[in-house]
């Protein structure tokens, strides 16, 4: 029998709603009941393409005996990260209060009858083992303590619910200048793979906004050293494994310091951010490697991803419950199809060592593609092998539209459109069938099921990233409509998320403090902080006030650990720098377009006026009249 999110769009929830757990959705039933009946509430946080979520639903919320234990003693609610990012970041700060370090997910949290939280975790076994206390333990010992109303278990809840007021405004603000930059290099170095590319050694995230950092100092100080971080790790991480070198789109992360095992889910956020970072980096290195890159991964996206032009949020790690079992392959299955389709056996042994698929494999018995070198054929196998996944169950996708998410990508289809003129109209349809969705009547929404109605309204995320979408556009097509709406989004989130400086992630139901840290992808602080200083060149000099307020709240933080903060510590440094404006008739400005492109200044942008002249500015004033003859970059060096 089907529990209470039988009826939930999410496709997160509707996995758990034969759960024998009784679960709740997230709503007030379920608090109100808790404490009627003093009951604690147990909170449990996932998504749908988790595959430790997955794990722990099979081994706990699937075991009769635990749930029996769990109806018996707990309200239980059950949360979709992905459809209420406000509740997740509230809860993790929770886990980051009570562990001393970052959660993850499955999250899981314990809170008295009256919702005061007082413990957190993540995965939790379904039995005591290698001095992991197991869940049915645990909620035994916590069922005990809330019905013999524990005094410690109850003073540990008021004091994490005093730690979790929205903190007090800096004491001082730290100078911004020249030298977060030699602070932030030394940071990145400290933890640089020289040998693998990347951060850390064992598993590795994508770090996008690190790495748009190195690259913007790259291109600003002509820094060989920053260039070779990243480079070393954008060649590193698209030699197959962390990147489908079959079907193109990048992986969540690497489970081990080579980039070869990955966890298999695809989520939007990184194919959308990842394109972007190729693009710049092709547009500063010339490298053609990164432009293929960007348009095979912004190709899966609007293959596998997307349908009416709308994008999905995830795809899952497994298929038939097993971990990556469409993404690998069997040796002598290959070497069959080689040969069934005209390749001679020792070619096709060629071909298979070329590739990493060897008898042994390289991941459980199977083997993960990973290009060793490049064989005359090469075009051909992958071909072939992308027919051998065709007879295959495609992972589990979750069909949630997510706004920012969304905007991630048609971003980057804009910035690709700049080199392959055909995913303009993409862009401009994807954009379109967006707002459709999302943009009701003047009001922003979070997500939607893609058959569904939005309901969840947007958060500070949203709204940063559709607008710097929006402003993309703008660059791209010189359309003044984008710029339009994006000022009017950027209106609507300093009225419901600034105050004085700081920035609020939601402030309706749950008050949730915007994020300037990065984590799957850059905090919302950064990108408003992007949005507002491109605003403040193209539309209004205001915005470019409310940049500096946020970047001089939160500069004690930034100027000690910036490779913390790397987004916004590019804001940081495109304050100090400077912006520069083309400013032109759209005629002008389109017959420069191959000298604009050919510039790696970061901080770059366009700007239609009513004069014909051509003119290259700063902030405050202009520097050159540019004739047909200019020499763009030499124009542009001047002013640097």
């Amino acid at each position: 029998m089907a529990n209470r999110l039988e009826h939930e769009d999410s496709p997160y929830l509707q996995q758990h709603k034969d759960n024998p757990v009784a679960w709740y959705p997230w709503c007030d039933e379920a608090f109100e009941r808790a404490k009627n009946e003093n009951k604690a509430i147990f909170i449990s946080i996932g998504y749908s393409s988790c595959h430790w979520c997955h794990v722990m639903e099979h081994e706990v919320f699937e075991n009769d005996a635990l749930a029996q234990k769990l109806n018996a003693s707990f309200i239980c609610i059950k949360v979709d990260r992905e459809e209420r990012p406000d509740i997740d970041k509230y809860y993790q700060e929770v886990h980051m209060l009570l562990n001393r370090r970052p959660g993850g997910w499955p999250t899981s949290i314990f809170c008295t009858p009256e919702n005061k939280p007082f413990f957190a975790g993540t995965y939790i076994p379904p039995v005591s083992a290698q001095n992991m206390l197991g869940f049915g333990e645990l909620i035994g010992m916590i069922a005990k303590g809330v019905e013999e109303n524990d005094p410690t278990l109850f003073a540990n809840a008021d004091e994490v619910q005093s730690y979790l007021k929205p903190s007090q405004r800096p004491k001082n603000a730290a100078h911004l200048n020249d030298s977060m930059v030699s602070v932030y290099l030394k940071q990145c170095e400290s933890n640089f793979d020289k040998n693998y590319g990347g951060f850390g050694t064992q598993m590795k995230f994508p770090q996008v906004s690190m790495l748009k950092g190195l690259l913007d100092i790259a291109a600003l100080n002509k820094d060989e050293s920053a260039l070779q971080m990243c480079t070393q790790t954008l060649k590193q991480m698209t030699r197959g494994g962390m990147y489908d070198l079959v079907e193109g789109g990048f992986c969540r992360y690497s489970t081990e310091e080579t980039w070869l095992i990955p966890h298999f889910e695809k989520m939007t956020y990184d194919n959308g951010l990842l394109s972007e970072l190729y693009l710049h980096a092709y547009r500063v290195t010339k490298n053609e490697s990164y432009l293929k890159i960007a348009k095979e991964t912004l190709s899966f996206m609007l293959d596998k991803m997307s349908r009416d032009h709308l994008f999905y949020s995830a795809s899952d790690a497994d298929s038939n419950g097993v971990e990556g079992k469409y993404f690998v392959y069997d040796y002598e299955e290959v070497i069959a199809v080689f040969e069934q389709n005209g390749i001679a056996f020792d070619e096709a042994k060629e071909l298979c060592a070329s590739l990493s698929i060897t008898p042994k494999g390289n991941f459980e018995g199977s083997s993960i593609v990973r290009l060793v070198q490049k064989h005359p054929s090469y075009e051909k196998a992958i071909h072939l092998l992308g027919e051998i996944r065709k007879q295959r169950e495609y992972p589990f996708i979750d069909k949630k539209v997510n706004a920012a998410w969304s905007a991630m990508v048609i971003k980057s289809l804009y910035l690709l459109s700049h080199y392959v003129e055909s995913f303009r109209k993409e862009a401009d349809l994807c954009l379109d069938a967006l707002l459709d969705k999302l943009y009701l009547d003047s009001q922003l929404y979070h997500t939607a099921m893609i058959d569904g109605d939005a309901k969840v309204e947007a958060f500070l995320e949203d709204y940063a990233y559709l607008s710097l979408a929006l402003i993309q556009a703008y660059q791209s097509t010189l359309n003044t409509e984008h710029l339009a709406r994006a000022q009017l989004l950027c209106d609507r989130a300093l009225e419901l998320f600034f105050e004085g400086g700081r920035w609020y992630f939601s402030k309706a139901e749950l008050v949730v403090e915007a994020d300037i840290s990065d984590s799957s992808y850059p905090g919302s602080v950064g990108v408003i902080v992007d949005v507002l200083f491109c605003l403040g060149v193209l539309a209004d000099e205001k915005y470019r006030s409310f940049a500096f307020m946020s970047l001089e709240y939160y500069s004690s933080q930034l100027v000690k650990k910036p490779v913390h903060f790397p987004y916004l510590f590019t804001q940081a440094l495109r304050f100090i720098k400077e912006d520069r404006v083309l400013k032109g008739s759209k005629s002008a400005l389109e017959a420069l377009n191959t000298a604009y492109l050919a510039l790696d200044y970061p901080y770059l942008l366009r700007s239609l006026s009513e004069t014909e002249e051509t003119l290259l500015c700063g902030v405050q004033s202009c520097y050159a009249k540019l004739d047909a003859d200019a020499d763009l970059q030499e124009e542009l060096t001047k002013t640097l």
